[in-house]
């Protein structure tokens, strides 16, 4: 009787990535590469076609975060495993992840040498142990001051090089109520400028420079 084959989908819009990645599957005995896409869309549209074992998801896509796709697959299908591959280790992209679904995150430069024993525990229902650097960080998110939805969207805007004025004519909201979020915001990152704001807070994976 012929083994089954753990079938994958590789989600990243970086082509060299994911011809490393099918490389690497190509040569397992029990895995093969059912399918790619290298967008949110594409990756749900293709999830659903070919109902793959394991997912391997990139959380920056060329339309969306993949958050967004980990969360609609798994709405479509809550069994699904999905594997964050990724360069982003701060501790608010690992929590987001996690919470949205992900069975396992993994960091790209832990590939190939973790990568094939960790498809393999997943689809087997084991939960992979987390880098120690990793789940360090998740374990300081949990005590550490959270920002709300709508400190981070001004967290981004004050990235953006945008002065509270600004901020509150994007947002529709009073410029003292930009004043007021711009200062939890400093306090609750335990910093004294803005520029530190933004360091910390891509750093933490709170915000992404270049979206």
């Amino acid at each position: 009787m012929t083994p089954h084959l753990i079938r994958i989908l590789c989600v990243d819009d970086h082509p060299i990535v994911t011809e490393g990645l099918a490389a690497i599957i190509s040569r397992q005995p029990d895995m093969m590469l059912v399918a790619v896409a290298d967008s949110v869309e594409t990756a749900i549209s293709q999830f659903a076609a070919y109902a793959p074992d394991i997912t391997l998801m990139d959380l920056r896509l060329r339309d969306r975060n993949g958050i967004d796709a980990i969360h609609a697959i798994r709405r479509q299908s809550p069994d699904a495993r999905i594997i964050v591959l990724t360069v982003h280790q701060g501790d608010e992209d690992i929590y987001r992840a996690l919470q949205a679904g992900a069975s396992a995150y993994l960091l790209k430069e832990q590939v190939p040498d973790e990568l094939v024993h960790i498809i393999r525990q997943v689809y087997c229902g084991e939960v992979p142990s987390m880098r120690p650097d990793l789940r360090e960080r998740l374990v300081k998110r949990s005590v550490a001051p959270v920002l709300t939805s709508r400190e981070i969207q001004v967290l981004e805007l004050v990235s953006r090089g945008l002065r509270n004025k600004e901020i509150a004519a994007v947002l529709g909201i009073s410029n003292e109520t930009a004043r007021v979020h711009v200062k939890n915001i400093l306090a609750k990152l335990e910093v004294s400028d803005r520029s530190a704001a933004i360091n910390v807070g891509v750093r933490r994976g709170l915000i992404h420079l270049g979206e």
